[in-house]
């Protein structure tokens, strides 16, 4: 009997698993819906927000450096997904794909880990939807609505958040119909947004003054760092480096931040299961959307630069800068309400697809027995796993709604470089372990593209704040504790090893059960 933290549960039992009856998803969707849903979740408020903010304080005009840079870093580790996405096509996306490599321990960190990114990620950007809900409704509405109207005080850092809910509930009633409902309204609302980001792109054009340009790559201005803190970056800690603004330092440190603004492509992934073609669709959708957002992203940095210069649009806290400020400054007033409502559309698809990526991958690790298998069931009417939709959809209601949150935000980031690690390992071991495997897409130049995402993802992890990694490793020890008090016994494929359940169980295939 194997060792039960790395029993491989095969390619080949996953993919008999899609056809549990009871536990089976329906196959809707194209490479079309694939990259709607891959742009939706990446184009959200980030591209009015911290385009400006890194630009003024950290990059200069070199911010559109920093975005290829982090295209190539996140293209890399999307080339590896694409790999391993056509060769499993199974829900579940890095969690499946670590069960079929590594072993059940770290497949089950994997999915705790995903949990975290997608359950923290939908609540925070609900909150942000709320509060872009009340600045769209001031500023339409001025003496009608204030900026706050969206939540209503509870005393302290507490508060009623009434506009997360809603989206919250919008979305999930949306995913229980039925996933290519959610990804024609997805359809909708993305080209919303994409005109809104284009509209933009193409205004803000005649307002660009060639002097902005220049210097292109700041010189460096030390920003201090004497004193050390588990806010500063866990890399700063380790080589005691002081904080640096602009140069080619401030260019990477940028490039750092900025990359969190791709997170997301990852989901595509987690449809796998549910696409009509997933080995020739899934690698065209997570590589579409990737390129696409990043020709837009590279565009809006090279307008705002040109707009303003980068210095005008330094700031911090509650005086940093957006995309409106870089419009305001060149008295285009009406911009703040074309971005407010582009900003507005984005979120709405970014919390309806992160809260897709969290059912799929709880759906695959329920189904496997890692957690309790019931709410693995799928209805028979519209396709979905709606028990589980809505129990998570609940979950995030009641976060975004009543918890103070936004400071937990950079958890999204460490969990979705971690498992970019993972991914881009396992497509390495499964190449030597399983060459025999048909594989829709294969990343070329062999290891090479996985070992620089590796790096490259290792490079971004070390520029987070050390107090993120110390709530990553308490998570991480609540995963493990679990892990062994329940999931490691109810194992599906354990259980297949002791002969307590067939190939696929008897209780879930008879009619009526």
């Amino acid at each position: 009997m194997a060792n039960p933290l790395t029993r491989i549960k095969s390619v080949e039992q996953s993919m008999a698993d899609t056809d549990e009856p009871g536990h089976k998803l329906r196959k809707d969707l194209t490479w079309r819906d694939l990259i709607v849903f891959g742009v939706s979740v990446v184009i959200g408020a980030g591209i009015f927000t911290v385009t400006a903010s890194q630009a003024g304080n950290n990059a200069g005009p070199a911010i559109s450096l920093s975005f290829v840079m982090a295209a190539i870093a996140c293209g890399l580790a999307a080339l590896c997904y694409a790999e391993f996405a056509s060769t499993v096509p199974v829900a579940g996306s890095a969690y499946t794909f670590g069960y079929a490599t590594f072993g059940e321990f770290l497949a089950w960190i994997l999915g705790w880990d995903l949990i975290l990114e997608f359950a923290v990620g939908s609540a925070v950007v609900a909150k942000s939807w709320s509060t872009y809900l009340g600045n769209f409704l001031h500023s339409f509405f001025p003496g009608t609505f204030d900026k706050t109207v969206h939540s209503v005080s509870l005393g302290g850092s507490w508060s009623f958040d009434w506009g997360a809910i809603v989206v919250v509930g919008v979305v999930t009633t949306l995913l229980v119909i039925g996933t290519k409902l959610s990804a024609r309204f997805s359809a909708v609302i993305t080209a919303i947004k994409v005109a809104v980001v284009l509209l933009v792109i193409v205004v803000g054009f005649f307002y660009i003054k060639s002097d902005n340009y220049s210097p292109f790559v700041p010189p460096a201005e030390s920003g201090g760092g004497a004193e050390k803190s588990v806010d500063s970056s866990l890399f700063s800690l380790m080589t005691g480096a002081g904080d640096t603004s602009y140069g080619w330092y401030g260019v990477l440190a940028a490039a750092s931040i900025v990359f969190f603004a791709f997170i997301g492509f990852d989901v595509v992934a987690t449809t796998a299961e549910e696409t009509r073609d997933p080995r020739r669709d899934v690698p065209r959708g997570i590589l579409g959307s990737l390129a696409i957002v990043t020709v837009l992203y590279v565009l809006v940095t090279i307008v705002v630069t040109g707009m303003v210069n980068y210095k005008d649009l330094a700031g911090t806290g509650d005086d940093s800068k957006n995309l409106a400020d870089a419009f305001a400054l060149n008295n285009v007033l009406w911009a703040e309400k074309v971005i407010a409502l582009g900003a507005l559309a984005g979120l709405t698809t970014v919390v309806m697809v992160l809260i897709l990526g969290q059912s799929r991958v709880l759906f695959a690790m329920s189904r496997d027995g890692l957690l309790p298998r019931g709410i693995s069931k799928t209805s028979p009417r519209f396709g979905t796993p709606a028990r589980l939709t809505i129990l998570i959809g609940v979950v995030v209601a009641i976060v975004a709604g009543f918890f103070p949150i936004n400071k937990l935000e950079e958890m999204v980031n460490v969990g979705t470089l971690f498992a970019f690690v993972v991914v881009a390992g396992g497509v390495m071991v499964l190449r030597r372990t399983r060459p025999d495997l048909k594989r829709g897409f294969v990343v070329p130049g062999g290891p090479i593209i996985p070992v620089l995402a590796i790096i490259a993802c290792i490079w971004l992890m070390l520029n987070l704040s050390a107090l993120t990694w110390i709530r990553f490793a308490i998570w991480m020890v609540i995963g493990v504790a679990v892990y062994f008090l329940y999931s490691q016994r109810h194992s599906m494929v354990g259980k297949r090893e002791r002969g307590e359940v067939p190939p696929l169980e008897e209780a879930e295939t008879t009619p009526g059960s």
